[in-house]
């Protein structure tokens, strides 16, 4: 875990040196990931059930609209994003539309709602990007790029490059623990887990067959304790068992980033362990700021999806709530993850003075 750690804050804290050294060399990054980090693919796809581009999503964002992004404001995304001093990368289907090469060698983001490590996750939402399908739209930008400037130089855009991937989630939440998909039917957690391992095996190293080399793995968070589940349990409680398989995964994942390191011949790739810091957000919200972590802000009805509807009621004070709807944080909520995160990783770095880590509880 510590050699991650390390790894990661050396590639971050290398680009935060270079930008300091040279304002006018730009990060680029390239993300793949869900509704977390999306940033309006699915406003694309026409058919997609799991869309956010009405109010009251944007609520928080820069000019108030809805921008199909799952929060009232900000992801962690455009959070990290300011503090590496670039723009947040644009949704891939925007791009792709607009037929604007050069856009494409700025970093893309091809997240999209419902997706998941696994194709059949998500099944219901009708259309999303899969990890899969993101995949294949970062070769055909590579293909873009290849053409624009050359295969070597394209081969050298595509390795100095920060790769983002945030993926799983959906895998439980909208696969494993639905009782009318077949996956939670068919396999024990232990035989689950196994699938989604091997299926991200795969995937990263075709991410890493096609140019990428450093990439940053957000591990999931405790999603026992997210509103759409703690309405399953009697007393309101987190689901204990949900909580322990989600570290089960991050801790495989750990592993396998660990086992591609030593594989892939310069490969750096690192797990960004988020589930401490979100779960003492969860569990001591007053500690930051925050009132209420055991519901969220808009009015939810998690029996047709969760989602914050137009004609549903919100809260007074945004603020006040660490979780936006029943699955996303509240842009308030992003903010000290995403300040935790990037303080944290840095502070890995075998530079002078770090400041502390946040202090994780134990669970």
């Amino acid at each position: 875990m510590m050699i991650l750690r390390l790894a990661l804050a050396t590639v971050l804290s290398a680009y935060v040196a270079a930008q300091s050294a040279s304002p006018t060399s730009s990060l680029v990054t390239y993300i793949f990931g869900d509704s977390l980090t999306e940033v309006g693919n699915n406003n694309y796809l026409r058919n997609s059930l799991a869309r956010s581009d009405f109010p009251w999503y944007g609520i928080d964002f820069s000019g108030g609209q809805a921008t199909g992004r799952f929060t009232n404001g900000r992801t962690i995304g455009d959070i990290i994003s300011t503090k590496l001093g670039i723009p947040s990368p644009p949704p891939y289907l925007s791009l792709s539309l607009s037929r604007n090469d050069d856009a494409f060698l700025s970093g893309i983001n091809y997240a999209s709602g419902g997706a998941g490590i696994l194709n059949e996750t998500g099944l219901y939402f009708i259309q999303r990007l899969t990890f899969d399908d993101q995949i294949n739209c970062f070769k055909k930008t590579k293909e873009v790029i290849r053409a624009k400037i050359g295969d070597r130089a394209a081969n050298k855009h595509v390795n100095g490059a920060l790769y983002f991937i945030g993926l799983g989630s959906n895998d439980y939440v909208n696969n494993f623990l639905q009782p009318f998909m077949v996956d939670g039917q068919q396999y024990t957690h232990d035989e689950f887990v196994e699938l989604l391992i091997s299926t991200l095996n795969n995937q990263l190293t075709t991410i890493y067959k096609l140019g990428g080399r450093k990439v940053i793995f957000h591990g999931l968070g405790p999603l026992g304790c997210i509103p759409s589940q703690r309405v399953k349990s009697k007393s309101g409680m987190c689901l204990k068992r949900v909580n322990e398989w989600v570290m089960e995964f991050n801790t495989r994942t750990q592993k396998l980033l660990v086992d591609l390191n030593k594989r892939l011949p310069g490969a750096k790739f690192a797990f960004a362990d988020t589930y401490p810091a979100v779960l003492d957000l969860i569990d001591n919200p007053t500690h930051y700021g925050f009132k209420v972590a055991n519901t969220s802000c808009c009015n939810v009805d998690t029996s047709v999806g969760g989602l914050c509807l137009p004609n549903s009621k919100m809260c007074k004070n945004r603020k006040d709530f660490v979780f936006w709807d029943a699955f996303h944080p509240s842009d308030s909520a992003n903010q000290i993850l995403a300040d935790q995160l990037f303080s944290s990783l840095l502070a890995s770095s075998p530079s002078p003075s770090p400041s502390p880590a946040p202090k994780s509880p134990s669970a």
